[in-house]
């Protein structure tokens, strides 16, 4: 039975840990809960905010309308072909729980994604990525229930519109469905990626060799990484890289390349090369920097922290005293990864 409560603390449900409340909140753990949902005559005009693990948004004051938190479950096996197999997972299921259990059954592809947090259903709006691999080159399709009319609709990979942490979800059709599974395209023989940050480093760490190198060994790496760089929401409320790794027109990068020789890049197409915001925070002062219970990350400067009882106001604050200082001294203008609400 569909439970509508009021006036419901959003603290435990952003990782950013912000106290924010709820005007309505309501869970959502299958399809046909949508259903009912938008049959209640009495919430068709209310405003409605969808939130699935709280992981990549930010809270800046109340919400007076209905939370819609998706909580649909389930990982399946639904078809495979001489190179690929393909699943659907629940929009409500555990992101890294579905890397592990893609990487524990051999299929390969998500290894480079271990540990983002957050949930399927949040991962094409954003086209999360990591280490060299994008969500979109293991997408294949979603489902999604538009809010207002109640229409089901697939989602092709070309419907979706990825870009760098982008979809159509974040832009044309922002707010207006409520998506409920994603299926992927694994592949059966693995390409790995190891060229991108410090994974070829730590894997030698490891003491894994070119014969012994698999996908286990790389989602192995990547949580080591992740695990000694980003802070754990569940000790430090934060919600992982905040701001995008700029791109910047190759010329204007080589202008910066000269005058700061250790400035990392990664050439992306179209004479665009993309630049660590890690690094030109870290360049420009930041990193470990604290004023009250707001904070940059002392190991991560991509990273902005809420210590104790800071507001989602302090944190954009903060945000926008880094892109300031950024732009001023490398000309670069770095943009917010995380959904400001």
């Amino acid at each position: 039975m569909l439970t509508i409560e009021s006036h419901v603390s959003l603290k435990p449900y952003n990782t950013f840990h912000i106290d924010a409340n709820a005007r309505y909140w309501v869970e959502i753990t299958c399809e046909e809960d949508i259903y009912t949902l938008l049959q209640l005559t009495e919430f068709v005009d209310t405003p409605k905010l969808i939130l699935g693990g709280g992981s990549n948004v930010l809270l800046c004051q109340d919400f007076d309308g209905l939370v819609i938190n998706v909580n649909i479950q389930g990982i399946e096996v639904i078809r495979a072909d001489d190179d690929h197999t393909y699943i659907t997972a629940g929009a409500g299921v555990n992101w890294h729980k579905l890397v592990l259990f893609c990487v524990e059954h051999g299929h390969a592809g998500m290894e480079n994604l271990s540990l983002i947090p957050g949930t399927v259903g949040a991962a094409p709006m954003q086209n999360i990525g990591a280490y060299g691999v994008e969500l979109e080159q293991v997408f294949e399709s979603l489902t999604a229930v538009h809010i207002q009319t109640g229409e089901k609709r697939t989602f092709s990979h070309a419907d979706c519109a990825f870009g760098y942490r982008e979809s159509v979800f974040k832009r044309e059709l922002k707010n207006q469905y409520i998506i409920t599974a994603v299926t992927f395209r694994l592949d059966k023989h693995p390409v790995f990626h190891t060229r991108y940050g410090a994974i070829r480093e730590t894997l030698a760490e490891m003491g894994v060799s070119d014969d012994t190198l698999s996908i286990q060994t790389i989602s192995e790496a990547v949580i080591r990484i992740r695990r000694s760089k980003l802070p754990d929401p569940a000790e430090i409320g934060n919600a992982g890289s905040f701001f995008k790794n700029p791109e910047v027109p190759k010329p204007q990068f080589d202008r910066l390349k000269a005058q700061y020789p250790a400035l990392p890049g990664y050439p992306v197409g179209n004479d665009l090369v993309k630049i660590p915001a890690g690094w030109l925070i870290e360049q420009a002062g930041w990193k470990g920097y604290r004023t009250g219970d707001t904070g940059v990350h002392a190991k991560q400067a991509l990273v902005l922290v809420n210590y104790g009882n800071a507001t989602g106001n302090d944190i954009v604050t903060l945000a926008r005293q880094v892109q300031q200082s950024v732009q001023e001294m490398f000309g670069v203008l770095i943009s917010p990864e995380v959904n400001i609400v």
